[in-house]
């Protein structure tokens, strides 16, 4: 199993979802989704997976910041969510394929 969390250090669903595979000590990457942001091919799988608009963070500030909710096409979405990582969700937990948004236990437990 190789479990990696795509998440933000003040993200309460990313400490929850940390502090989730740390009790049951399953070992796993932690990855700053703001300082090492996906790339193009991992933000594919998860745009795949999980929608485009499951990826979109719609309570940030930068939601409204960047004007994302008045974008006319899907285009424009993902063109501001691959320039500004602060959009996307938290967190994103990946295993292998398997993706999940927020904190999922009721699916990370089927992942062991």
């Amino acid at each position: 199993m190789n479990i990696q969390i795509y998440g933000r250090r003040k993200s309460f669903d990313t400490q929850k979802a940390q502090r989730y595979f740390k009790e049951r000590r399953i070992s796993f990457q932690y990855i700053d989704i703001e300082a090492y942001p996906p790339t193009p091919r991992v933000h594919q799988l998860f745009k795949q997976k999980l929608g485009l608009d499951a990826l979109i963070d719609k309570d940030c500030r930068e939601y409204e910041d960047y004007f994302v909710g008045y974008q006319s096409s899907q285009e424009a979405v993902e063109e501001k969510l691959l320039a500004h990582p602060r959009l996307y969700a938290a967190p994103i937990v990946r295993n292998g394929n398997e993706v999940t948004v927020g904190y999922r236990p009721e699916i990370w437990k089927n992942w062991q």
